[in-house]
């Protein structure tokens, strides 16, 4: 067997989210999608979930799939986790990058300043000047005032406003001179920005080399602005796959097109990469 490396995006790609109330969430993880991705790892391929949820929001998602992978990547790749069976929940963290959040927030707030700011330190606290609601942050949260958050080492900084449009965000953002996702969750529009250079590309770049594995043999999935790098490092030499809900600058980053989460497209391109015995 030619081993793999199968980088999976986690909300839209794995993650099915159905609406339930207009404050929850139900998330679902299709039954023959969750065989296939375990089928795939017990083979003996390197499985690596690859998201921009916090690591205590990620592991719940490996646990629930029923997988051990050696590597999870984390916070759009600013934290990386390696399984460790005597660390909590089996996983250390094993890179974090960081850098400091003053600039990037003092050049954010006269542009948005009714937005609501928060850093994930990079220990894994989540700091914020007002909650913000999503099942996708770290589990210790601690409120503070907009200066506590100057000076703080931080592996992404999240900015989160309900009044303002994406456009708005992507334009702030423009001007800080740091590599960012944006994205809008529902009527919440979403800002998180990461260390310069950092991205899911960049992490899954060291756990291919780690494994040895060849470019040639890289698969990825995603749907989202935070994917794109991924998509087309992936693509490079091996296969990526954007969802088909996915947004024209996602799906042009992607070798090719599946169906939507909806249409349990992953499972469609996996069969396509792997064969129907997944």
């Amino acid at each position: 067997m030619v081993k793999h490396l199968i980088a999976l995006d986690l909300d839209g790609t794995v993650l099915n989210h159905g609406a339930v109330g207009q404050d929850h969430l139900q998330v679902g993880i299709n039954a023959e999608l969750a065989e296939a991705v375990r089928n795939l790892h017990l083979q003996g391929h390197e499985v690596v979930l690859a998201t921009g949820r916090s690591a205590d929001a990620t592991l719940p998602v490996v646990e629930k799939l029923k997988i051990r992978p050696t590597w999870v990547v984390t916070a759009n790749g600013a934290v990386t986790l390696k399984r460790d069976p005597l660390a909590h929940r089996a996983y250390r963290r094993e890179y974090v990058e960081s850098f400091d959040a003053t600039e990037v927030l003092t050049k954010l707030r006269p542009q948005i300043g009714t937005a609501r700011f928060a850093v994930e330190t990079a220990e894994g606290t989540f700091l914020y000047t007002e909650p913000i609601p999503a099942g996708t942050l770290p589990a210790k949260q601690t409120r503070v005032t907009f200066e506590e958050l100057l000076g703080v080492q931080a592996s992404r900084v999240v900015v989160v406003a309900p009044d303002r449009r994406l456009e708005d965000f992507v334009r702030a953002a423009d001007t800080v001179g740091y590599s960012n996702v944006s994205y809008s969750v529902g009527n919440t529009t979403w800002l998180d920005i990461a260390p310069v250079g950092i991205s899911k590309e960049s992490a899954l770049e060291v756990v291919a080399t780690k494994e040895k594995i060849n470019r040639a043999n890289i698969f990825a999935a995603g749907d989202g602005q935070n994917d794109i790098e991924m998509l087309r490092w992936a693509g490079l030499h091996g296969d990526s796959v954007a969802m088909g809900q996915a947004n024209d600058d996602v799906k042009a980053a992607a070798r090719r097109v599946t169906g939507s989460i909806s249409e349990n497209g992953l499972l469609d391109a996996l069969r396509e990469r792997f064969g129907e015995l997944i």
